[in-house]
């Protein structure tokens, strides 16, 4: 039986989290957290509930705790064919 292919789109982002500093400092690694789903949202026209966010991408994020979270960050976006999204760490930072 042959394999399927699962047609798949993986891109490489930097998102820049700059803008989440005008937020409220308790508030800012929840903020980091949406800010990088709304980016991938608008960059591959997907659906916010379609967007998934690796434990890594968000253990790092909440690293420097709840107030200091990174300027910026560079994540993996894998799409699938059904429209899912997965956002993590590319191969050479892991």
């Amino acid at each position: 039986m042959a394999e399927e292919e699962v047609s798949t789109e993986e891109t490489v982002f930097n998102v820049n989290l700059k803008a989440v500093r005008r937020v409220p400092r308790t508030r800012r690694a929840a903020a980091s957290i949406a800010h990088i789903r709304k980016f991938i949202v608008q960059h591959l026209k997907v659906e916010p509930e379609d967007v998934w966010i690796d434990g890594h991408v968000a253990e790092y994020i909440w690293s420097r705790g709840i107030r200091k979270p990174p300027m910026k960050i560079t994540v993996k976006a894998v799409k699938f064919e059904d429209g899912l999204v997965e956002v993590s760490f590319p191969e050479e930072i892991q």
